[in-house]
């Protein structure tokens, strides 16, 4: 038995029944043994998963074109402006983008830091690997609040409020906060949440009592139920069949809400594959999105092989929309990233910014946008301030 599961298996007795949330929590980022610790090259050909940036570098040569874009708008005479990126997973997207910026807007990027929030000591390492030739530049946050205390130690006592200007971004990220999972008891007309608990050797799925007390710092149960998804109309809850399956990701709409409290004016953008609340209640979705990959194949059986697989689940759009508009945000762009991509690209393709078009760039791009690759699949969400 690994040192992971181990753990799990310790607080699961502990509690009786562990949140799926508090499990996929410790199995992808329990220090030292959760799987984005042990593994850094966890996308890619040799990975278990397929992303944007291993197409190639085009999508942050797209990304960067975008930024400055948008940079420009914001640039100020004392320069100060930010590109923060939250979960840079191996650092090339920042490498992608920084690289861009220093052939094509050398002037820009003199006035940017670019940022990374990551709360992993060896991840920043690693990153820290692949940025070395940009090391002046970056900085790196073990979270916004720690971001937020840099800051204030460093300006005046006339300027310390939440003062950031510029880009704050993430790609992949929201999918695999910790999610909770519910199910429908058709009998009852009532929702209840799934947890996990042991069996001998095995860990297996158990219904997490309605009384059981949260955890300090935790929410309740059925604090995790937002409105948005678990009231929809009685004529649909009266024809959804018993145990089907949905998640919510309370984690994901809190760290929307503190990124957005951060940002005084700029843009906070994310790209990920999701649904909006409406598609989330689908027919041929019973199960719910929680997936599990391994060596690029796709499981549902989520608790098996602790540490070594990704688990990742589809983002509700609308509610991370919505939490970005109760900060005060408004919301400019909900699109796929096939048109995403494709409006930079006309607008770069104005100025020759990505250079002479080669056929590896149009493989990329043909990757990045078809609708049976990356294009579909992938949403793009922009909200300003």
């Amino acid at each position: 038995m690994s040192n992971l599961s181990e753990i799990i298996r310790r607080e699961a007795a502990q509690r009786g029944v562990l949140s799926f949330a508090r499990f996929m929590e410790l199995a992808l980022y329990c220090p030292v043994h959760g799987y984005y610790e042990t593994k850094k090259d966890n996308p890619g050909r040799h990975g278990d998963f397929y992303t944007s940036v291993g197409v190639g570098e085009l999508f942050g040569q797209l990304l960067a074109f975008q930024f400055a874009e948008w940079l420009e708008q914001l640039r100020i005479a004392d320069g100060g402006l930010r590109i923060v990126e939250a979960g840079a997973h191996d650092g090339r997207l920042a490498k992608d983008i920084l690289a861009w910026l220093q052939s094509n807007r050398p002037e820009l990027l003199d006035q940017i830091e670019y940022w990374i929030i990551e709360p992993s000591a060896r991840r920043q390492e690693w990153q820290g690997e692949i940025l070395r030739e940009f090391a002046p530049r970056v900085r790196w946050f073990a979270g916004f609040q720690s971001l937020l205390q840099a800051r204030m130690c460093h300006s005046s006592p006339a300027t310390r409020h939440p003062p950031l200007r510029g880009v704050i971004f993430s790609n992949e990220l929201l999918d695999a906060m910790p999610v909770h999972r519910f199910g429908w008891d058709a009998a009852k007309k009532t929702w209840f949440e799934w947890g996990v608990a042991v069996d001998g050797e095995k860990f297996i799925w158990a219904r997490i009592p309605d009384t059981l007390a949260p955890r300090s710092g935790e929410r309740g149960a059925f604090e995790n139920l937002p409105s948005s998804i678990f009231h929809p109309p009685s004529s649909l809850l009266d024809v959804l069949p018993a145990g089907y399956t949905i998640e919510t990701c309370p984690a994901a709409e809190d760290w929307w809400r503190e990124a957005a409290g951060i940002l005084e004016r700029g843009k906070l953008m994310t790209v990920d594959y999701g649904l909006t609340a409406d598609e989330l209640f689908s027919p041929g979705r019973l199960r719910g999105t929680l997936r599990a990959y391994f060596r690029h194949h796709a499981s549902d059986d989520l608790l098996a092989n602790v540490g070594e697989q990704d688990l990742t689940a589809h983002v509700n759009f609308s509610a991370i929309q919505a939490a970005g508009e109760s900060a005060g945000l408004r919301t400019e762009i909900f699109s796929t990233q096939s048109q995403f991509l494709t409006q930079i690209l006309e607008k770069a393709s104005k100025d020759n910014s990505l250079g002479e078009w080669t056929s590896a760039q149009a493989r990329q791009f043909q990757t990045l946008t078809h609708p049976e690759h990356l294009g579909r699949a992938f949403r793009v969400l922009v909200q300003s301030r």
